[in-house]
């Protein structure tokens, strides 16, 4: 059965309202089977950089060891802000030998902490994933490139254009045909995959409680279609939905339908 894994995060986030996102993990929860989810009870002070170039590392370092003393197979991670992923995959049982992983995330989050002009760990996220930047929350080994598919990225900087070498990229339009994001990801060899789906993939217009929306997004329907083929054809170890922050309680149960339909999709 799948397991729901709470993680309302924010200090990875650069909004100036970054606790919001604590709120949309919330409420994200409370339409979660309580009996299959746990809520972690992450820090809620900023935390220190440590001396590195990501804010708040020492936060994040005691999320990522609350994340690993309560991973186990077949959870979906809701956070919080995106970087919760890197956390989840560097603690997934089974390790990440046999994995791809499928980024859905309007932002490229190729940034390392020489190139991230905000400090903040959710921009570089992905490049965490990749085993690079701080060592001290890069995924070790690092999943590789050719075993990475991006769906729906739109808002790169000039910085992390090069980072996104030897990466499989699908656009918006790709997904108009549901068998695209499947047959990529079978492409790599893979025999699992992590869905990884920061919210803010989706258009505007589908979903308001996001930190920094980004114009000709993901319909939650199309989204959701190519992961349901995806699951047919290849084994999911897990996902994360994360980056939801509403900015009131009645924003929030205006965004449910769309986020639910992504919670059916990967559990």
């Amino acid at each position: 059965m799948v397991r729901f894994l709470v993680v309302p995060q924010w200090q990875g986030s650069p909004a100036a309202r970054a606790m919001l996102l604590v709120d949309g993990a919330s409420a994200i929860a409370g339409d979660l089977p309580r009996a299959a989810t746990t809520v972690l009870d992450v820090p809620v002070e900023a935390g220190e950089s440590l001396g590195t170039g990501v804010r708040r590392l020492s936060a994040l370092l005691r999320t990522r060891e609350l994340v690993h003393e309560s991973m186990t197979a077949d959870t979906v991670i809701i956070g919080g802000d995106c970087s919760v992923t890197v956390a989840a995959l560097a603690a997934l049982p089974g390790g990440t030998d046999d994995l791809a992983v499928v980024w859905c995330d309007a932002h490229a989050d190729l940034h390392t902490p020489d190139t991230s002009p905000s400090g903040a760990f959710s921009g570089m996220a992905l490049r965490a994933v990749l085993g690079e930047g701080e060592p001290q929350l890069a995924v070790t080994p690092g999943i590789s490139r050719n075993r990475v598919v991006t769906v729906g990225m739109r808002n790169l900087e000039d910085s992390e254009v090069e980072a996104l070498e030897g990466l499989t990229q699908l656009s918006v339009r790709d997904l108009d045909s549901p068998d695209a994001l499947a047959d990529a990801v079978e492409a790599t060899g893979a025999r699992r995959v992590w869905v990884h789906i920061d919210v803010d993939v989706l258009d505007p217009a589908e979903i308001a409680g996001v930190s920094s929306p980004a114009p000709f997004g993901l319909a939650p329907a199309a989204l959701s279609a190519a992961i349901r083929a995806l699951r047919s054809r290849v084994p999911l170890a897990g996902a994360t939905i994360a980056g939801f922050a509403p900015r009131s309680p009645a924003d929030a149960v205006d965004d449910l339908g769309a986020l639910l339909r992504l919670v059916g999709a990967v559990a």
